[in-house]
């Protein structure tokens, strides 16, 4: 197949909305609060999941609700067809949520109305709000747009009601999905500034004071989320910059009744006792444990390469990746560079809610770069500071004087100043209005923002429909003659799974597709994209990447019946597990450095091959075997080919002794293999695996000596 033949790229492969959908199923079916407490026994087998106390309920009681008050106004609908749509109706608020928070920002009511649209069609946001996207996020980012337009309205107003309903919302958004970590620093990092900006006031004093006693409060009524804003370092600062207000405001009552110096004497003695007993006590909480550390998230946004090295499991997720370049002009085009334009329109009026503006463009313009996932988070803004800027030059040059403002400019050049103050549209020298009158240069600007909005629309357009349109487990590609041709393996293996095997036949895959072999084959997975539990998914890591004589007691220890691999070889399909191979190892290895060893997978020269040149660790792992085991039967003899990593394969494919080939989809993308049971192994199998568990006896004894030889051999 040629390359134009191969999956398209841009096609996005997310598999939470399929455990979020069974789960919201459960919900509607069973109540809120057998929801609360459901045990799933049929994820992490055999441990299960606990899932009421580890997840972010907001997104299934949401559509809950919705799904309840159809009822009552006898609308029959179904669960699904809500979940599918979900995503779309929230877009629609969060277009409504970004007008209200520009028009916070500007007094022209263009810029509002043009941030909703940028809102509306941006590729960086409608990735998440396309039908059947149901994430958190297709809740979140509206209830982040509008909580932070409630925080606004209430530094702006000074009032416990703008407050309380900004706690509410936070609250709300705490429930829906692990990025309001991003509400809770920024929203202290806007207070903290205006304070040192010496901006602090009663009305700063009172919406924060509503906004993080309430908003605490809320939060702690999500079970996965609990005691972590008293007690996590990720919500220090809220609870920092609370305590240094209540400092501020009562320096403030001390100022005006102490002489000067007496104040400045008892501020620079009292201030710094009370700072130190802080800093103390926060270092002696954080060593005992009372307060957590920070976790390896935060770390992993300041230093890319450390959840390489500390936590691979997180550095393996493709949205966690660094963000390339070319990614901000396809989710953003032109507003890339109608942002900084914004952002320096901001600086020009620098009120307290510009202050706001220009902190969030500055955050997330860094967070977006460090992480693929959090582009959701730059959006917002940068519809908002283009907005603000194409406003502003479209209000320039499509100003048309009003009559009375010709009929009144002035013919001597100067105009009495008690006219000036009585009409302020009058024009003077002095004051003259702001506008372009040439009907050359309004012809040319106006056309040319005209030109940029339409392509804007177009690329939005071809963006969505060839790249955010998609199935998840549908790929789509073009064949030489420029016809779309359709790969349906994904769905084809999962139904094989449901129509073909016991419903209590555990499946062992790569955590990548547990939430897809739950919510469509409807079978036990021993690991998901949960990731609560790294030695586990470290156990599958290790039967993927050791000998079959190693793998087999694994598989047989955990119950496993069938072993399910992804394979792109044939199709050119880049996303399959020979190429994720690598962070199966590193996560293994994190658990078991003496037994998985990354290096052991690449030559003497560095690389990573799967050709005659493989070590042979590559070439005796599972992984490897399952991959290609009988792929050479395709091609004439000694001319396999690996389409992916463009290599040749070694003329002799490998063979399996311990599971046999149960399913193998049209394009060869996913295999299943049936792990064979005990009398149909051979002898000379039972003989290795009795060999290795002697190995493992020597292991635990700690002779280096034995560990030595079990290398050698």
């Amino acid at each position: 197949m040629s390359a134009a033949a191969r999956p398209n790229q841009l096609t996005l492969f997310t598999v939470d909305p399929w455990f979020n959908f069974r789960a919201t199923k459960y919900l509607v079916a069973n109540g809120f609060y057998k929801f609360w407490d459901w045990f799933d026994d049929r994820t992490w087998h055999p441990l299960g999941r606990v899932t009421g106390g580890t997840l972010y309920p907001g997104l299934m009681v949401t559509s809950g609700v919705i799904y309840h008050l159809l009822r009552l106004l006898s609308i029959p609908v179904d669960i699904r067809n809500i979940c599918v749509l979900l995503a779309p109706g929230f877009s629609g608020f969060t277009a409504l949520a970004m007008y209200l928070l520009t028009s916070e920002m500007s007094s022209s009511p263009s810029a509002g109305l043009l941030a909703a649209a940028f809102m509306g069609i941006s590729p960086g946001y409608i990735s998440r709000s396309v039908a059947g996207s149901y994430d958190n996020e297709a809740i979140a980012i509206f209830l982040l747009v509008f909580t932070f337009f409630l925080w606004i309205k209430a530094v702006k107003n000074g009032s416990i009601m703008w407050g309380a309903l900004a706690a509410l919302f936070y609250g709300y958004m705490v429930s829906a999905w692990g990025g309001y970590v991003f509400i809770t620093n920024l929203i202290p990092l806007h207070a903290f500034t205006l304070i040192l900006m010496g901006r602090y006031s009663s009305r700063l004093y009172i919406s924060y004071t509503t906004w993080y006693a309430l908003g605490t409060l809320a939060s702690m009524q999500v079970p996965f989320v609990g005691f972590l804003p008293i007690r996590s370092s990720d919500h220090m600062a809220a609870l920092g910059i609370f305590g240094l207000l209540q400092l501020v405001a009562f320096f403030n009552f001390l100022r005006d009744q102490l002489p000067g110096k007496q104040f400045q004497t008892l501020l620079v003695a009292l201030g710094g006792a009370i700072f130190g007993i802080m800093f103390v006590g926060l270092i002696a909480l954080t060593l005992s444990g009372t307060i957590a550390p920070w976790s390896g998230r935060f770390y992993s946004l300041w230093d890319t390469g450390y959840a390489k090295i500390h936590i691979p499991i997180i550095a393996s997720v493709s949205e966690h990746q660094p963000t390339a370049w070319p990614a901000f002009f396809f989710d953003l085009n032109m507003l890339i560079w109608l942002f900084p334009a914004g952002v320096y329109m901001c600086f020009r009026n620098l009120k307290d809610e510009h202050v706001f503006v220009v902190l969030y463009a500055v955050l997330a313009s860094y967070f977006a770069g460090v992480m693929v996932r959090l582009m959701l988070t730059l959006t917002p803004v940068v519809c908002c500071a283009a907005a603000l800027a194409i406003s502003h030059i479209l209000d320039t040059y499509l100003y048309i004087p009003s009559p009375v403002d010709e009929s009144n400019e002035p013919s001597n050049g100067s105009v009495k100043g008690s006219k000036i103050s009585a009409n302020p549209s009058l024009r003077s020298i002095r004051n003259p209005l702001i506008g372009i009158y040439s009907l050359a240069s309004k012809s040319l600007i106006t056309s040319m923002f005209t030109g940029f909005l339409l392509l804007f629309v177009a690329h939005c357009t071809w963006v969505t429909s060839n790249a955010y349109s998609s199935p998840s487990v549908v790929l789509a590609s073009r064949l030489p003659d420029g016809s779309q041709h359709i790969i349906d393996d994904y769905r084809e293996a999962y139904y094989w799974l449901r129509q073909n095997t016991p419903k209590d036949a555990k499946i062992m895959s790569w955590w990548d597709y547990g939430y897809q072999i739950g919510g469509m084959a409807d079978r036990p997975t021993l690991v998901d994209n949960n990731t609560w539990n790294n030695t586990h998914i470290a156990t599958v890591g290790k039967a993927m990447s050791s000998r079959e004589e190693v793998s087999y007691p694994i598989l047989r220890q955990h119950d496993v019946d069938y072993v399910l691999v992804v394979f792109g070889g044939l199709l050119g399909y880049s996303g399959d597990d020979i190429n994720k191979f690598l962070w199966m190892v590193r996560i293994a290895e994190g658990i078991w450095p003496e037994e998985v060893r990354e290096r052991d997978f690449f030559t003497a020269r560095g690389e990573y091959r799967v050709d005659d040149e493989a070590t042979p660790t590559m070439r005796n792992s599972l992984m490897y075997k399952m991959s290609y085991y009988n792929y050479n039967q395709l091609f004439p003899a000694g001319q396999a080919q690996d389409r992916v990593r463009g290599s040749p394969l070694p003329a002799q494919g490998p063979e399996l002794s311990t599971l046999e080939e149960a399913f193998t989809s049209e394009n060869w993308i996913i295999r299943i293999y049936k792990v064979k049971d005990l009398d149909n192994v051979g002898r000379d199998h039972q003989s290795a695996v009795a060999f290795d568990k002697g190995h493992k006896k020597k292991r635990k004894a700690g002779s280096k000596k034995g560990v030595r030889v079990l290398r050698e051999d």
